[in-house]
């Protein structure tokens, strides 16, 4: 699974050096499916219940499941990227927002709770704790920031197969839920909004959109529960192990 991640981790540091204004999110789905299948793996999402493109790309207040279009990206926009992969029969999943050239400093700010509710989030992750820790220090960081965690998309496991139980909520009171046990791997994926938490599905029967147009991010890292703590499978490190990363009820979907 680590070798999976790590190939997920590479596409997509190449593909934030390529965001820039007037580049398409479909020049950035037609670079990442070369860089998988060059690698010998196969995009996860692709023909997944129907998804046509190898990348979610989410735009401004799009929060996950952008189809690749003929879209450019504008300076001043954020863009989510989520690339899922298998290889050797595992796979690999991660997610990065990224800011097109210079953003207002409520996107920043956005940008950098989420990432930093991932961090937290992690940081909960060890042999005897609760699955609703991980969620709490999701929503507790977020909400004291004045921002808003959507609650439709939720995390998961993973392993042989793109979604595996548990679910991974990004909220709730801790000291609950199923305990982690050595072995588990979690995709953990914060999805915050700067508005509102409500989102709604576009007539493509994919892309989520907040409500009230507001913007959002989304950060992921896949995570190994190892007895000397997380060890994040997607975040390029020299491969020692755990590696720190900055970077069972249905309560939602898991996204891509």
């Amino acid at each position: 699974m680590r070798v999976a991640n790590q190939l997920v981790a590479r596409v997509l540091k190449q593909l934030r050096e390529r965001v820039a204004p007037g580049v398409t999110t479909e020049e950035l789905d037609r670079f990442a499916e070369v860089e998988v299948r060059a690698a010998g793996a196969t995009p996860a999402f692709k023909g997944y219940h129907g998804f046509p493109a190898t990348l979610c790309v989410s735009v401004n207040e799009q929060v996950v499941h952008g189809i690749p279009s003929a879209r450019r990206l504008e300076a001043g926009d954020i863009v989510s990227i989520d690339l899922g992969v298998r290889l050797d029969g595992f796979f690999g999943d991660a997610a990065v927002t990224v800011p097109v050239g210079e953003v207002t400093p409520e996107a920043a700010a956005l940008l950098e709770t989420t990432e930093d509710a991932l961090a937290r989030a992690i940081g909960e992750v060890r042999v005897g704790g609760r699955l609703s820790d991980v969620g709490h220090a999701v929503q507790s960081h977020v909400e004291a920031r004045g921002f808003s965690v959507v609650k439709e998309f939720v995390g998961h496991g993973i392993g042989a197969e793109l979604h595996e139980p548990p679910q991974i909520p990004n909220y709730g009171a801790p000291g609950q839920g199923p305990r982690l046990a050595e072995g588990m791997v979690l995709a953990i994926e914060p999805m915050v909004n700067a508005g509102r938490p409500e989102v709604r599905v576009l007539a493509d029967g994919w892309t989520a959109v907040t409500r009230d147009a507001s913007l959002s991010a989304h950060f992921e890292h896949t995570v190994a529960v190892t007895a000397a703590g997380p060890w994040v499978l997607s975040a390029l490190d020299d491969g020692q192990r755990p590696a720190a990363s900055r970077s069972g009820a249905d309560v939602g979907h898991a996204p891509l």
